[in-house]
């Protein structure tokens, strides 16, 4: 228990100093990973870490779509960029060998390319971290990074396989009964209620059927947790159980991002030469804007789903392992590979933490593209001749929207980035488009139409969404919904018009209702004593 206090000890302070620093908490976590490694402390943070991977990959899948796979803009995009990221990549460190880099004099040119390819990968944890921080795994460039990312984990299941020296068990066969099985499943989890016993059920899903059924066939086990979360999506408590597993899942993923320091300690000669392959990272993430942008992705959308994915995976060490073990690398590699996933993390972190307006600065850069020829959901939205808009569609912005369009008879429209979503809502003669309130382009498309007098924040991040919004200069009333006394006071503080707690609002209209009801003689009256 000393070590594990020690652990805690060293992980939440240096996380602070990150906080303190206005830098994300994972920089000091992962800085805690090499002091924890410099104190030769016990390593049993790398099982806290395999567990949080596990509970990700789970969670990833019941959020899933796997239609996103099929699209073109993930699985060519993937392919192609694998490729100019091993010759490129292979280019660069060759010339680095040329020039003198001590690590990489000597090398063939077959360890030269297997050094590429481990760094041709974006780690499939920190993304979804980033992601779900935004609130935005959800919006078009979200989703399109998971496909991504989702894709890779399949090479890198090929790879492994392929390097292993033997095909899975002939057992693996076994899997086709997942499907069935999970059916079954989804029958006892809808008689589990809403509490600790579905939060049980999801973790046990995620290590059994998932982990431990495709690690004992051959297969990497990760792998199995996606899958078994993928056929469990569609239960409609799916979002719930994502939901209840998020705490559980971040507090497991801090010993991840610990573990990444616990492969060894970096000298100068070896951050030297990570600090080259970070040097490679702008160019791994403009090669995904390329891309993206010429599968009809608007800029601003390939933007951030480049800089999502502008880092190095650790299965990057899962690569240089193998290398280690087949005599192509030294040991001296994976302390190599370990730094620089470490330092991409980092400035990633960096990158990613500036916000969507320098994203749209960018994009206002680039040459303008033809909106006819781009894909559906990223063409203009039209708000017609809406009095009110409600940005973010989930139950408190759908509740106002019914609300303002029942009773008060408004004309209203709702804005969501989520493609199931608007389907859905689409379906029941709502008036709903796609867009991201964080894009300033939706703003001033919205300005224009001179109808919309408020724009509601009914959504996680509204932080973003008033940036834009004050950029653009739109004039009208602004209501921000709030979970947070501290959020309503800083929202009022920055110019909205109408900062709503969703708690107290729900406290409030449980008390009109109830007073309405004894007013009207509808409570108590068949129990009153007589006379």
């Amino acid at each position: 228990m000393t070590v594990v206090a020690l652990y805690l000890m060293i992980t939440f302070g240096l996380g602070g100093v990150a906080l303190a620093l206005r830098l994300p908490p994972l920089v000091g976590f992962l800085a805690a990973g090499f002091v924890i490694n410099a104190l030769h402390l016990d390593k049993v943070l790398e099982v806290v870490a395999g567990l949080g991977v596990t509970l990700l990959l789970f969670a990833i899948g019941l959020k899933l779509d796997v239609r996103i796979l099929l699209r073109r803009e993930v699985w060519l995009t993937t392919s192609v960029h694998l490729v100019i990221s091993v010759v490129l990549g292979s280019i660069a460190l060759w010339l680095a060998a040329v020039v003198g880099v001590s690590m990489l004099s000597g090398q063939s040119v077959r360890t030269i390319v297997l050094l590429a390819f481990a760094l041709s990968f974006s780690s499939t944890v920190f993304v979804v971290k980033v992601l779900e921080e935004r609130g935005e795994s959800h919006a078009l460039y979200g989703r399109v990074a998971i496909g991504v990312l989702v894709m890779q984990d399949i090479v890198a299941v090929v790879f492994l396989t392929a390097t292993s020296g033997h095909l899975p068990s002939v057992w693996a066969l076994t899997l086709v009964a997942l499907w069935p099985i999970t059916r079954a499943l989804r029958k006892i989890w809808g008689q589990l209620g809403h509490g600790e016993m579905q939060s049980l059920f999801g973790i046990v899903m995620a290590f059994v059927p998932g982990y431990a059924w495709f690690s004992v066939v051959g297969l990497k086990g990760d792998l199995g947790a996606l899958v078994v979360g993928v056929l469990l999506a569609s239960h409609p408590a799916a979002t719930e159980l994502a939901r209840s597993l998020f705490h559980i899942k971040e507090l497991l993923l801090v010993g991840f991002f610990v573990s990444i320091g616990l492969t060894g300690l970096p000298d100068l000669p070896t951050v030297g030469v990570a600090v080259l392959m970070v040097a490679l990272l702008p160019f791994k993430a403009g090669w995904y804007v390329v891309l993206l942008a010429m599968m009809k992705l608007r800029y601003r959308t390939a933007i951030l789903a480049g800089l999502s994915l502008m880092n190095y995976s650790e299965f990057g060490l899962i690569v240089v392992s193998v290398g280690v073990s087949v005599g192509l690398l030294t040991q001296a590699w994976l302390v190599e590979i370990s730094i620089a996933v470490a330092l991409s993390f980092v400035v990633s972190a960096l990158v990613n933490g500036r916000g969507h307006l320098m994203v749209e600065k960018i994009a206002a850069r680039l040459p303008a593209q033809d909106e006819t020829k781009l894909q559906p959901e990223e063409r203009p939205a039209d708000a017609g001749d809406a009095e009110v808009v409600v940005i973010g569609m989930g139950r408190v912005g759908f509740a106002a929207y019914q609300r303002m369009t029942e009773h008060y008879g408004l004309k209203v429209l709702g804005v969501d980035y989520d493609g199931p979503r608007i389907a859905r809502l689409s379906a029941k003669g709502v008036h709903i488009v796609e867009g991201d309130a964080t894009d300033l382009d939706f703003w001033n498309r919205l300005r224009r139409s001179d109808s919309v007098r408020v724009a509601v924040l009914a959504m996680p991040r509204n932080v973003g969404a008033l940036e834009s919004l004050r950029e653009s200069g739109f004039s009208g009333e602004v209501a921000a919904v709030l979970r947070y006394e501290d959020e309503v006071a800083w929202a009022k503080d920055h110019g909205v018009d109408i900062a709503f707690n969703v708690y107290t609002g729900a406290g409030l209209e449980l008390a009109d209702q109830i007073s309405g009801d004894i007013a009207r003689g509808s409570i108590g009256s068949d129990n009153a004593s007589p006379g």
